[in-house]
């Protein structure tokens, strides 16, 4: 018989948020028979907190595991609070580390992650690059099981030729630094003025309201499309030619997978996990974090270049095929047996 779960993380897709981890793994484990609960879904942080301890003291005693989605900064702390409640009920937890500056609080926070961490049952590393630092710092009960994506629901698509209508996919926040893409535009449109970009996704910090005036300053006409559904935006990535990443930090974002399902070639800054998902001139062309003429360059070149573009997009998908949930669930299982 499947196990009880409950899990814990920012269940805020339906109050207009990107959906995350817990909106995309729970449900595919429903999928597979594990009965689920969750928590929580309160916009206030606070409120959120005590919806997510309400939910543990619950469901301590008919759940088999507690998931708890683990970020690198403020929400960091959710964890810390119900790893260890978790710890004195007797409940076995798993974080699923979710934070690419995740090292980083490891180094600022060691005595609190120690706790969190070596107490877990098993703490879920989505990429080399997490679970290569969680070792270095002497985390034994680590397994890595990557981030997943339904491979049927993407659907390839050659672009040939290569035209200069760029795709960025994320929440407007700082830390993925969407003016950039804004940047590189502002300059591709010189040497192609028929360029376009569009932008998708929800404004997280206010983010979206600096993009739109740097748009009205310089006279750029840009698609902020808000948020959309998973369908809607798969939909509208059919009209553009190339996917562009450009967070500060990052560990293994689904978006830059999701693109190389649908076979967009893709430009990342080079940050974080990303030299760990993403191979130079194979399957991605990588640049520095911040680097807007190093984004244009590379744009330039695979419209010069389509059969390149044309190769890097089919090893993308090659990469995309190794997420499918198909054989990521087998792992799940395995842990959650």
């Amino acid at each position: 018989m499947k196990k009880k779960l409950l899990y814990i993380g920012n269940k805020l897709a339906g109050k207009g948020a990107s959906p995350t981890s817990i909106d995309i793994l729970g449900p595919l484990l429903e999928q597979e028979g594990f009965t689920l609960y969750y928590a929580s879904s309160k916009k206030n942080k606070i409120w959120r907190l005590f919806g997510m301890v309400f939910s543990l003291i619950k469901h301590r005693n008919n759940v088999d595991y507690m998931l708890i989605d683990t970020y690198s900064t403020t929400n960091f702390w959710y964890a810390v609070v119900l790893g260890r409640l978790s710890k004195i009920m007797g409940l076995k937890y798993l974080p699923l580390l979710r934070g690419g500056r995740l090292p980083e609080r490891l180094s600022k926070s060691p005595k609190t992650c120690e706790i969190l961490f070596k107490n877990a049952y098993l703490n879920i590393a989505p990429s080399a690059f997490l679970e290569t630092h969680f070792k270095q710092k002497g985390f034994g009960n680590i397994q890595r099981i990557p981030n997943s994506i339904p491979l049927v629901d993407y659907a390839f698509k050659e672009r040939f030729p290569v035209r200069p209508r760029l795709l960025w996919v994320r929440a407007f926040a700082e830390i993925y630094n969407p003016l950039l893409a804004l940047k590189i535009f502002n300059e591709l449109i010189k040497d192609y003025p028929d360029a376009s970009l569009c932008m998708v996704g929800p404004d997280k910090d206010g983010s979206l309201e600096k993009c739109r005036k740097y748009a009205i300053k310089h006279q750029l006409t840009v698609d902020f499309t808000g948020k959309l559904t998973k369908n809607e935006w798969i939909n509208r990535a059919a009209d553009f030619d190339i996917f562009i990443n450009t967070t500060h930090f990052d560990n293994t974002p689904v978006s830059v997978i999701e693109a190389m399902a649908l076979g967009l070639p893709v430009i990342s800054t080079n940050v974080g996990g990303i030299p760990y998902l993403l191979e130079n001139g194979v399957n991605a062309l990588l640049v520095d974090d911040n680097d807007a003429e190093g984004f244009v360059n590379r744009i330039k070149d695979l419209i010069k270049n389509p059969e390149k573009a044309q190769k890097m997009a089919k090893n993308g998908r090659k990469t995309a095929v190794g997420f499918d949930w198909s054989s990521i669930k087998l792992q799940w299982e395995k842990v959650l047996r």
